[in-house]
């Protein structure tokens, strides 16, 4: 389980320090993709397996299915960390995230998350965004 929050930066080559808790629990190799939020997503292998079962069981013949399977698996990358901890984050998904210099890593259970400082500050500070209006919701939903 993936659990915590970690600032750090994006380098001249667009790679970016994987905390070490965050390392110990990836494996060799994982899946960056576009995550929702204007994040990125960043699978292990066996997690990543799980999700591509889930969206391989979408319909078809369903658009917002087909729509949703392209939106993570077009950017999906697989990815390796290097001798000294970092991951070179392709081009394309550092656009998409909006990641320039500061960015935050956050543990969100079976996935990290890698957010632009800004954005990530942004998101905290919603004023739309109410902890106990999400909390009932997410009782109708057993939780």
């Amino acid at each position: 389980m993936f659990i915590g929050e970690y600032e750090h930066s994006v380098d001249e080559k667009g790679r970016v320090l994987i905390p070490t808790k965050f390392r110990t629990k990836l494996g060799e190799k994982f899946i960056v993709t576009k995550g929702l939020e204007t994040c990125l997503y960043i699978y292990t292998m066996d997690e990543w397996q799980k999700f591509e079962e889930k969206l391989r069981a979408l319909p078809f013949s369903s658009k917002d299915a087909r729509n949703f399977t392209r939106f993570f698996l077009a950017g999906a990358e697989e990815c390796e960390i290097d001798k000294q901890g970092r991951v070179v984050l392709p081009g394309n998904l550092r656009a998409y995230a909006k990641l320039e210099k500061a960015i935050t890593s956050i543990g969100v259970s079976n996935r990290i998350e890698i957010w632009g400082t800004d954005m990530w500050s942004k998101y905290n500070e919603d004023e739309s965004f109410d902890a106990s209006e999400l909390a009932e919701k997410m009782a109708s939903l057993g939780i």
